[in-house]
């Protein structure tokens, strides 16, 4: 049987080939300057998959699966050591003594989180795609520049022989690691890095943990000067909060405050209905000592200065404003 050329170039696009090609999402592959459509189900997770492919441009996947070794020499690679999703190469030149001396520790976790510098650290470094999940640390990696597009995980390498070394003084918290024998630039670089994401680390949670501290300092001042016994228990920590809460209820803004002749009183000043005021109050309790305007009950000779608080204060002054009885001392 004789085939003609429509029958072989027929029979070509039948034929099956499986791949190991990299898929980042969405139903197009790429590899070899080629593109293919996929049909069917997609890969669970991003990475090197195979594919049943063949000459109609259609593609369908079948697993996981690692490239083969002839497959990665067709692309330019760079081998080093892996620290997050960034490819620290071989070729990675010595830091500057100033950078990779970390032998005087800072006093605090913010100062740690700042030294070295990022950007001066990260940027012999590659971005990569595709890395492989639960790498140990400092460890040799393959990537391959596929496509003339990106950086990509291709595999694991042999060690070189010091890293463990490296390994047990990042756990140790060592500052440097200039005593350990072997250590290339590439892996000084990646100690450097992998010390500052765990300063980094730590310094974030330090600071969220300090955020929701105060976010509970808040709740609590809120619900405190919502009652007078809360900002009773207020005042004995925040004199100032307290009293402008308790001025704030009739309307009254406080402008100052500072100790007062007798210890436990405090001279209070503040604004109300665009007049200011003066008055001496208890620190602890609120109450008015002396209220700066006078309080006297002519047929008695007696002060009403302590029957108030500075909750209730503003409302006297107002009856009286209302009355033209006011007189102020």
């Amino acid at each position: 049987m004789i085939m003609t050329t429509q029958d072989a170039w027929m029979a070509l696009l039948s034929q099956d080939e499986v791949l190991a090609l990299p898929w980042t999402g969405g139903r197009a592959l790429r590899g070899d300057g080629r593109v293919w459509s996929i049909r069917g189900p997609l890969p669970d997770e991003h990475g090197w998959h195979a594919f049943t492919i063949n000459g109609s441009r259609r593609a369908r996947w079948r697993e996981p699966a690692a490239p083969s070794p002839e497959r990665l020499e067709r692309y330019p690679m760079r081998r080093g050591y892996l620290v997050g999703d960034r490819l620290i190469p071989d070729s990675a030149r010595p830091l500057p003594r100033a950078i990779s001396d970390r032998s005087r520790p800072p006093q605090t976790i913010r100062d740690r989180s700042r030294r070295p510098g990022r950007a001066q650290l990260l940027e012999q470094t590659t971005p990569l795609g595709l890395v492989q999940p639960g790498l140990p640390r400092f460890s040799r990696i393959g990537a391959v520049h596929y496509e003339g597009a990106t950086w990509l995980y291709a595999r694991q390498e042999f060690p070189l022989g010091p890293e463990l070394s490296v390994s047990d003084a990042f756990a140790d918290r060592q500052p440097e690691i200039s005593g350990i024998e072997g250590v290339t630039p590439a892996l000084e670089l990646a100690f450097q890095i992998e010390s500052w994401r765990r300063d980094r680390a730590e310094y974030e949670r330090a600071l969220a943990q300090e955020r929701r501290e105060a976010a509970a300092r808040a709740q609590r001042h809120i619900e405190q000067i919502r009652t007078g016994a809360g900002r009773r228990q207020l005042a004995a920590e925040n004199f100032e909060a307290a009293a402008r809460a308790a001025l704030h209820i009739s309307g009254a803004e406080l402008l100052d405050h500072h100790p007062a002749a007798r210890r436990g009183e405090a001279s209070v000043r503040f604004r109300y209905q665009h007049r200011r005021f003066s008055c001496v109050v208890d620190t602890a309790t609120l109450r008015i000592i002396d209220a700066g305007i006078c309080l006297e009950d002519h047929a008695t000779g007696e002060r009403g200065d302590t029957y108030f608080t500075l909750e209730s204060l503003p409302a006297v002054i107002s009856q009286a404003l209302q009355e033209g009885s006011l007189v102020v001392f």
